[in-house]
């Protein structure tokens, strides 16, 4: 497995490097690849998928990061001016060079964008080679995925039942191949349109079998259909998160063995063994996988991000349940606070020379978001019994020693432990704060709030150790992330300020 995805990631960064990546939007990238056969179709399509991550400024947006204090021990590395304008919700401009900031992201995820529209033309020229097709149902999967990561980061959230027409994100659809072209954003309602008729066309499309030793890399039905689940879920559409939920999680027993085995395998591992094993593509919860360049595996170094306050509150105290998370992020010399979930891995720029990138694998779709995103779907459909078999299926590979008697969530436990009445506000708090816990250190709690509109508050530490609250409210216009600025001189209008 190994030397295949090393294989697929020289392929990737040749395709790369043979391109202008850094200013995309301003000089676009060439991706004129000389294809002519199925292999070298699938060679192209690994670079189909962002090879960035938004975890640095997304986790560290949201009300998982913390303020440990000024120290003088904190480890410089080259994301942190990233990672600490993400706390204070500031634009990092001319970030394009800095793995993990908004610019490399929205940079990188064109570059795919460009890559799998360069295979559906080579593709949509050989109509009669019916064995091209499951390579034009990933493409199309991966566009699909990659503009709905673009409009989600640079875009107003979209609103279900409202018109959605601010400013969307330019959706691309053919092989960039000339300087400064003139785009338009379009309306949020347009993007997610075209993002549903790629997602429509090409799910069908996915075959399992063309991918039998890199499946985890790809779009496969399981993490395609869970792609598609999390796209309804942000569309308002619950009938089809729940349709595409149970393509991939058949019943409570299945479903329970492809979720994290925290209170079982996991349990006895020290942080080595967790962090070798969480990005794992054996893990049955990780459905798709994504490589990127980043340093967020020493993000615990850092004054900004998970400490001691939050892991105490979320974490190792009271929850619902009133059990234990096996969950447990490992102190460090305090400050320091390792979520245990990524390994740093280092990609030798020539064998055997100690240059290279650091990098990092990362679950872009798992089972545990799925089912806990079906189970939103049952609580806003009312299903509530429906809602809470899921809830405590997922809470049955978390909490140590779990007990359905002792542990098991009932509406009348929802009541009392949060004071909410009504069963549907009571399920969906309880959905986002096990959500919460559970995505740590992963950057998905930052799309929690920007759908349910929810206040993030950070603590600043001065010198003296006082602490001051600072707040990102629904309405802030910083919960969208700024474009980077080189893309005006393509014609694109900046998020407002």
């Amino acid at each position: 497995m190994m030397k295949t995805l090393k294989y697929y990631t020289l392929a990737a960064v040749m395709i790369i490097t043979g391109s202008s990546c850094k200013k995309f939007l301003e000089t676009s990238p060439d991706l004129r690849t000389q294809l002519n056969s199925k292999e070298k179709v699938a060679q192209l399509l690994v670079s189909a998928y962002p090879k960035a991550e938004y975890l640095s400024f997304t986790e560290n947006s949201s009300d998982n990061a913390e303020d440990k204090g000024p120290r003088t021990d904190y480890s410089p590395v080259s994301t942190e001016l990233s990672w600490t304008s993400a706390y204070f919700w500031r634009d990092f401009q001319n970030g394009v060079d800095v793995s993990g900031s908004t610019d490399d992201y929205w940079n990188r995820t064109y570059l795919a964008i460009a890559s799998a529209n360069t295979a559906l033309q080579y593709i949509d020229k050989h109509p009669g080679e019916t064995d091209l097709l499951p390579y034009k149902g990933e493409a199309l999967m991966a566009r699909a995925y990659a503009h709905f990561m673009l409009v989600s980061l640079y875009a107003k959230v979209y609103k279900p039942g409202q018109a959605n027409d601010s400013p969307g994100v330019p959706f691309v659809t053919d092989p960039e191949i000339e300087v400064s072209p003139q785009y338009q954003r379009g309306t949020v309602a347009e993007v997610y349109a075209k993002i549903e008729r790629d997602l429509t066309e090409g799910l069908p499309l996915i075959n399992n079998s063309v991918y039998k030793t890199a499946q985890k890399y790809h779009f496969s039905l399981n993490s395609a259909n869970a792609f598609a689940a999390r796209f309804y879920l942000f569309k308002g559409d619950f009938d089809k998160v729940i349709e595409h939920s149970g393509k991939v999680l058949l019943d409570n027993t299945q479903a329970k063995g492809m979720l994290r085995p925290w209170n079982s395998t996991y349990l006895p591992y020290i942080a080595a063994a967790l962090r070798t094993a969480f990005t794992q593509s054996s893990q049955n919860s990780n459905l798709l996988m994504g490589e990127a360049n980043s340093v967020w595996g020493r993000n615990f170094y850092i004054r900004y991000g998970l400490g001691k306050v939050i892991s105490n509150n979320i974490l190792l105290g009271p929850n619902i349940t009133g059990g234990n998370y096996s969950y447990k992020p490992t102190p460090y010399v305090e400050p320091y606070y390792d979520s245990c979930k990524f390994l740093e891995l280092f990609f030798e720029s020539k064998i055997g020379s100690g240059f290279g990138q650091p990098y990092i694998m990362v679950p872009l779709l798992t089972s545990d978001e799925l089912i806990m995103n079906r189970a939103e779907a049952y609580a806003s459909k009312s299903q509530y019994d429906l809602a809470l078999q899921d809830i405590n299926t997922f809470l049955s590979t978390r909490i140590t020693n779990y007990n359905s008697s002792t542990h098991g969530i009932t509406l009348a436990r929802i009541s009392a432990y949060y004071g909410i009445t009504d069963p549907k506000a009571g399920l969906i708090k309880t959905i986002l704060d096990l959500k919460r816990a559970e995505f740590i250190s992963e950057g998905l709690r930052w799309f929690d709030i920007i759908r349910h509109d929810l206040t993030v508050k950070h603590n600043v530490l001065d010198e003296n150790g006082a602490s001051s609250t600072i707040e990102l409210k629904p309405d802030d216009p910083r919960r969208v992330f700024q474009l980077p600025i080189p893309a005006t001189k393509a014609g694109l209008t900046l998020n407002p300020r």
